[in-house]
C-alpha cells in the first residue's frame, strides 16, 4: 500500500522550493512516501520531515548540508535534525513565506552539486555559476 500524500501541490512554499530545485540542470521531482522529492540521479531534496518521535513539519526542506556547517545549521533553532535521513548526515530547515529564499537557494545548491553527477555540474559551469567542487 503507498504511503499517503501529505502535501498540497497548491502549498506556496512548496511552489518556492520546487522551482529553485527544478532550476538545477537535470534535476526531477519524484514523490516517495508521500512527500516531494527533488533528485539529480540521487535525492539532493525533501520537501516536509519530522523530528523523530515528535513534531511533524510539513512546511520544511530536508537537505544534505557541508559538512563543516552541519552542526552550526543545527544550533539554530530554523533547523532541525530529521527523522530517518538525519543520521546519513541530513538537516531539515523550517519554512514560511518570509524565509530567507536566498539562503534556501544557497543550501539546496550545496545539497545538489554534493550528488550530481559531474556531466550535471558541468552544466552549471556553462552557464555561469560558481565553479562546482569535485
Amino acid at each position: 500500500m503507498p504511503h499517503p500524500i501529505v502535501f498540497d501541490d497548491a502549498d506556496p512554499v512548496l511552489i518556492r522550493v520546487r522551482s529553485i530545485a527544478l532550476a538545477l540542470p537535470d534535476t526531477s521531482e519524484v514523490v516517495a512516501h508521500g512527500r516531494p522529492t527533488f533528485r539529480c540521479g540521487k535525492m539532493f531534496g525533501n520537501y516536509g520531515g519530522s523530528v523523530k518521535g515528535g513534531e511533524r513539519h510539513d512546511q520544511s526542506l530536508l537537505f544534505i548540508p557541508d559538512a563543516s556547517e552541519r552542526e552550526a545549521l543545527l544550533d539554530d533553532p530554523r533547523f532541525f535534525l530529521p527523522a530517518y535521513l538525519g543520521p546519513y548526515g541530513w538537516v531539515g530547515i523550517l519554512l514560511h513565506d518570509w524565509s530567507d529564499w536566498d539562503e534556501v537557494t544557497e543550501l539546496l545548491d550545496a545539497s545538489y552539486r554534493q550528488v550530481a553527477p559531474k556531466r550535471s555540474l558541468a552544466k552549471l559551469r556553462s552557464i555561469g555559476d560558481a565553479p562546482a567542487d569535485g
